[in-house]
């Protein structure tokens, strides 16, 4: 039950959590305690999503959502680390896997809040492609609430890492004034406002950064999910582990919202 607590501290003061992944108080723990807490709700869901189908695929998609999001993290986390660190960044990469994982634990929350009106449609509607695209539907808002809350995150922590620089550097600078002329005492004071308008231009690059990186996540996670399927399995079918990898993703959103509107 530890390993909860931790989630619901995170969602009932997310700032204080985040204050502490900054500051590195018991970042180990945290991430330990979000995976395993994540992957549980995850499992739930994919359960009741795999339930459309055999038993097989109750126990196949109850493994395969938390691999999803946590395979994706490890793909998409290299890249936000190594291009933060290149524009400035202090956080080791621990910290960075936290600030994520409290994403994917959010997103897990959500779905696992959804699960009742999920369980409610598969019981009472028999239509796999109206149960598919409502659970996209779901798995959407859930991303998208997540990705806002982890962007928000991400620019708390990265501004709160640079006022802190800032400081610092201000009592560099301030025993020198004490000792010097005031026309001397000047040179240190501009270094530090070029330092200043420095330090902005590298918080713009890296919130740019952070919204290409945050696109090429939503991107990798729309097409691993597309390689792991099927999560539901349609009824009637044979189950297979996984299928052949064929078209994409986007496509057959599309093709399954022509038919459930009757086009094709």
């Amino acid at each position: 039950m530890k390993h909860f607590a931790v989630l619901i501290t995170l969602l009932r003061d997310r700032k204080k959590f985040l204050a502490e992944i900054r500051q590195n108080v018991k970042v180990e723990r945290k991430i330990t305690s979000l995976l395993i807490a994540s992957s549980a709700f995850f499992a739930v869901y994919g359960a009741i999503i795999g339930a459309s189908s055999s038993w097989q695929q109750v126990i196949s998609s109850a493994i395969k959502l938390p691999a999803l999001y946590l395979i994706t993290l490890l793909i998409c986390l290299p890249t936000l680390y190594f291009f933060d660190i290149l524009f400035g960044s202090k956080l080791t990469f621990g910290q960075y896997a936290a600030l994520i994982l409290t994403t994917v634990s959010v997103i897990s929350v959500l779905l696992f809040s959804f699960a009742p009106v999920t369980l409610f449609f598969l019981i009472s509607i028999h239509e796999y492609t109206f149960f598919l695209l409502f659970n996209v539907a779901i798995f959407t808002i859930t991303g998208l609430v997540g990705v806002k809350m982890f962007y928000e995150g991400m620019r708390s922590v990265t501004t709160a890492e640079d006022r802190f620089r800032l400081i610092d550097a201000d009592f560099e600078v301030a025993p020198m004034d004490d000792f010097l002329p005031s026309s001397a005492a000047a040179k240190p004071a501009s270094r530090l406002a070029d330092g200043n308008a420095e330090d902005d231009g590298l918080q713009k690059t890296r919130t740019r950064l952070l919204q290409l990186w945050l696109v090429l996540y939503a991107m990798v996670g729309c097409q691993l999910g597309w390689t792991l399927r099927p999560f539901f399995g349609a009824p009637g079918e044979t189950f297979h582990l996984f299928r052949n990898l064929e078209g994409n993703f986007y496509g057959q959103v599309w093709r399954s919202l022509l038919t459930l509107l009757g086009v094709q």
